[in-house]
């Protein structure tokens, strides 16, 4: 579990280099809003074509090959995204990287192997973390490196996927038992299975809250650099290091206060409190005078964020008995990747077309902003808002329905 502790930190820093600057990157090209969207979006589409095959793959063939292919695969997109000089070459570089995307998944099957039901939430958790360290020192990374040279993050990420490689390849064992029937959770949305869960009394309320959830922070992801650049003037480097900051304060809540009030207040009334904080940070980001009030609404947001998210998977999987969790769960996450899909996209349309001052700067601040810079945000709290609603009206319904799972497991547990 250590060695995929590392091999998946050492990966997703060399993801969080490129997310921050990926947009600013694209705008030296003039891209439509559509455009600009579909490239966004391109990773998470492709991730979710290609993780359900890489994931039968690694039953049938094993989990170390796949993750191998899966890092090699980010290797080469991070390369081509080093050399591009155009539009389409960024595309393929995020094609490539999003098909071969299957690592974390991967990992999550690594962990599954190796680990008892018991210890397996604790196995999960260090993903977790890896997942989350790794988005706070790359954009850190990335903000030293693109003050070098604009492309030198794409190298240094290309650099972490090989690392990450050599690390599997000497030091990670094959763990999957042939015939030994590893739970992997599917990523596809499966049509029958999309069915069983919205008949479900509260899981369809609680998809619809993810997806609108997930599709605001994926429409603020994608176009909060744009803003930082445009409304204050921000320099990459700069744009990099509020992600940073945005990082570190999701990861205090997180860490340090969403289990404790978890067990004070109830998943139930985390996920509308998180919903309704998320859409009131939204709301005010475009409204933000200056960095330091700018900052102090990223607190509410990340406040919204880290009490909500990890309380709507936590209520989402007590809702249910322990045999149907892990299909929920796929159905649970084929959601996100979908919100993932639709909000980077809608997020960018929302923005309105991108108007640079030169065109060979691949990051001149526009002067005045677009006139659309606060409907990404605007839009994002009309979504969490009515997260919030429909979260609010389920609580009862819910809360009802967890206490008697948890019931449940705990006399299982006794046994």
């Amino acid at each position: 579990m250590g060695t995929i502790f590392l091999i998946v930190f050492i990966d997703l820093v060399g993801f969080g280099m490129i997310i921050p600057i990926l947009p600013l990157w694209a705008e030296a090209y003039h891209p439509t809003p559509a455009v600009l969207g579909l490239l966004m979006a391109t990773f998470s589409l492709m991730q979710f074509i290609g993780a359900p095959i890489l994931g039968r793959l690694s039953d049938r063939s094993g989990r170390r090959p796949i993750l191998l292919f899966s890092l090699l695969g980010a290797a080469s997109g991070y390369g081509l995204l080093a050399v591009a000089r155009s539009l389409p070459i960024l595309f393929l570089s995020r094609f490539i990287a999003g098909l071969a995307g299957g690592n974390i998944s991967t990992a999550q099957a690594v962990i599954t192997d190796v680990t008892t039901p018991a210890d397996r939430a604790k196995g999960m958790g260090l993903i977790g973390a890896a997942f989350g360290l790794g988005f706070i020192f790359g954009p850190a990374v990335g903000g030293v490196l693109v003050g070098i040279h604009p492309w030198l993050p794409g190298l240094a990420a290309m650099t972490t996927s090989l690392v990450a490689f050599v690390l599997t390849w000497f030091t990670l064992p094959e763990t999957r038992v042939k015939g030994g029937g590893a739970d992997t959770v599917r990523r596809t949305l499966s049509v029958g299975r999309f069915r069983a869960a919205l008949a479900h009394p509260s899981l369809g309320s609680c998809l619809l809250v993810n997806f609108l959830a997930i599709f605001a922070f994926a429409a603020f992801e994608s176009t909060f650099a744009q803003y930082l650049n445009w409304k204050f003037i921000l320099s990459p480097r700069q744009v990099s290091y509020v992600f940073v900051v945005a990082g570190l304060l999701s990861a205090l809540v997180q860490g340090g206060l969403v289990g404790r009030l978890a067990k004070t207040v109830g998943d139930a009334r985390l996920v509308v409190a998180g919903a309704v904080l998320g859409a009131i940070g939204l709301a005010l980001v475009p409204l933000a005078a200056s960095l330091v009030m700018l900052f102090v609404i990223l607190t509410v947001f990340a406040l919204g964020q880290g009490v909500g998210t990890p309380s709507l998977s936590s209520l989402t999987s007590m809702l249910v008995p322990g045999a149907e969790i892990g299909a929920v769960m796929g159905v649970f996450q084929s959601v996100s990747s979908l919100a993932r899909i639709v909000g980077p996209f809608a997020g960018q349309l929302a923005l309105g077309r991108i108007e640079l001052a030169s065109k060979s700067a691949p990051v001149v601040p526009a002067s005045p902003p677009p006139v659309g810079h606060g409907w990404p945000y605007w839009s994002g709290a009309i979504a969490m808002g009515i997260a919030a609603i429909i979260a609010f009206r389920m609580r009862g319904g819910v809360g009802s329905g967890s206490g008697r799972v948890r019931a449940e497991a705990a006399a299982a547990r006794s046994e």
